[in-house]
């Protein structure tokens, strides 16, 4: 089933203030790194065209002493983006105060929906409770699948439990949308595995967002054939693999 809407949304995932891309997730493994200010670029891709950023906090993700929180703030409250887009932030978001900083930044400016990883397997009442007091619409869980199994912590730690079980447990604790990332063939450029995102997005109702892998114009119709409502793309985009504007086009069609 082709969904009616799909998104194709550029990643900004932040490390010390940068923004940079990673290999299968590893903090180390850097692939690209910019010192440009992550809010123009911001800037740039809302004014490219882009509807929706995605944007993630990895030092937040790693349990790192410092955050971007600031930063992603600055990108939350720029008029480009709170007129023409919207933002799902994730990374390190593990309690509710987090989760309530962030939905209220700025009078909720730009802010759409946040993103839950380790805490909707740790915590399940916390995505009961964000779910119940800002609406399901707001809170997306994103499950890291390594060999179909989902991980924890950063990308750390396999937990044993198969994605397409905790998938539909996250439904029914309200999540409103799922992210889906394939570690597999994440930060690889190599291209998707379409069966395992047709297989995941079928086993649950709510829309589902897919990353991981994507490095072509092919690799985005397959994903939207699957019945993806999005794409999130970041080293093909960064590295000039994709076109963003060729890519736009089939969230058109």
């Amino acid at each position: 089933m082709v969904s009616s809407i799909f998104e194709v949304i550029p990643a900004i995932d932040l490390q010390g203030g940068r923004c940079v891309q990673l290999r299968q997730g590893k903090k180390e493994a850097v692939i690209f790194s910019t010192a440009e200010s992550p809010v123009e670029i911001a800037k740039q891709w809302v004014m490219q065209g882009a509807s929706r950023l995605h944007i993630i906090d990895l030092d937040g993700a790693f349990q790192e002493e410092k955050n971007n929180f600031e930063v992603i703030r600055a990108i939350a409250e720029l008029n480009a983006v709170t007129d023409k887009a919207t933002i799902e932030v994730g990374g390190g978001i593990r309690t509710y105060e987090a989760a309530v900083k962030l939905l209220e930044l700025a009078d909720g400016a730009g802010i759409d929906r946040i993103i839950f990883g380790t805490a909707a397997l740790k915590s399940p009442d916390l995505i009961e409770r964000v779910a119940r007091d800002y609406s399901s619409r707001r809170v997306m869980v994103a499950l890291d699948v390594r060999a179909g199994k989902v991980t924890i912590d950063g990308w750390r730690e396999v937990t044993g439990m198969d994605a397409n079980e905790v998938a539909k447990r996250a439904e029914r604790l309200g999540a409103g949308s799922l992210l889906f990332t394939n570690i597999d063939v994440e930060g690889l450029m190599r291209g998707i595995e379409p069966r395992i995102i047709e297989e995941f997005v079928s086993s649950v109702s709510v829309p589902v967002v897919v990353a991981g892998g994507v490095s072509s114009v092919k690799d985005v119709s397959r994903i939207k054939e699957a019945g993806a409502r999005g794409v999130v793309i970041g080293s093909a985009l960064y590295k000039g693999k994709i076109d963003f504007q060729e890519v736009l086009k089939l969230s058109r069609d």
